[in-house]
């Protein structure tokens, strides 16, 4: 019998999570469906339920329900409840258990993918939402020299910084606080390049020989990442690495077996090089 899975977002037209899936079952021989969801922004809870109710079995969830997910779930593995959001849902029965897979896939594309460690270096990261909850532990463990969260409330931002004060020291400010400052990764975790848009930043924010990382993908480049290359970052990637390396986190909760995220990659990648050939 097949199995049932999806994401669930909104917007969720642009999703590639429903490929990505397919060529992982297709990989490991797992009998599976996945499907895109449009969730309206009330009713995200009301779609799960409508989803276990007709039988499905585990589920992605992205933008903008990665917190309501982390309130959702009745029980959370570890690195969800030092995210405070949750991307993958399991179903059995009335249990619905949370997990982050963001952070692992996030370190895994910028170590083993764009070959980018993070030992020693200057991280910065924009946003506060779930999507920078869920990378600010493993990055903290992958021992950064500093690690600042940059995001439009400063309040948020703090309160973020503040919840992994045990791991390592995050520091928290708004955008204009970055002035002067220079780091050799910046990672972009809001949303805005989903709108075609752009944080507020000051310029001369990427050192020599930094990467530019937004977790956001686009055929042709994002907002972020042409800013990024016009002040200078010697790499540009976008988060189509991450998305891969998330979900192949998340299938291997679900079916028990890790599918292999680089032919995934291949076939998803454009052939024109724009960011590709700047990873």
């Amino acid at each position: 019998m097949t199995d049932r899975y999806c994401v669930f977002g909104n917007p969720v037209s642009h999703s590639k999570s429903p490929a990505i899936h397919a060529a992982f079952a297709a990989q490991c021989r797992q009998d599976i469906s996945y499907q895109a969801i449009l969730a309206a922004r009330d009713g995200f809870a009301a779609s799960v339920h409508s989803f276990v109710a007709a039988g499905g079995r585990g589920a992605n969830v992205t933008i903008p329900f990665k917190e309501e997910a982390y309130r959702l779930a009745t029980r959370l593995t570890a690195r969800a409840q030092l995210a405070g959001a949750v991307n993958t849902l399991l179903f059995d029965g009335a249990d619905i258990l949370g997990d982050n897979t963001d952070g692992a896939g996030l370190l895994r594309d910028l170590s083993l993918n764009l070959a980018c460690p993070i030992a020693g270096k200057r991280v910065l990261l924009l946003g506060a939402g779930g999507a920078a909850r869920g990378a600010v532990a493993p990055l903290l463990d992958a021992a950064p020299a500093a690690l600042v969260i940059a995001n439009r409330s400063v309040a948020r931002a703090r309160d973020l910084a503040q919840g992994f004060g045990r791991s390592g020291s995050p520091s928290a400010c708004g955008y204009r606080a970055l002035a002067g400052q220079s780091f050799d990764l910046v990672i972009n975790a809001t949303s805005a390049s989903l709108a075609g848009e752009l944080p507020p930043l000051p310029a001369a924010l990427f050192a020599s020989g930094s990467l530019a990382y937004d977790m956001m993908y686009a055929d042709g480049g994002t907002p972020f990442l042409a800013f990024a290359g016009e002040q200078g970052a010697a790499r540009l990637a976008d988060g189509l690495g991450m998305l891969v390396e998330q979900a192949a986190e998340a299938f291997l909760l679900w079916r028990g077996v890790r599918p292999d995220g680089a032919p995934v990659m291949a076939m998803l990648r454009p052939i024109d090089p724009g960011i590709a050939a700047r990873r």
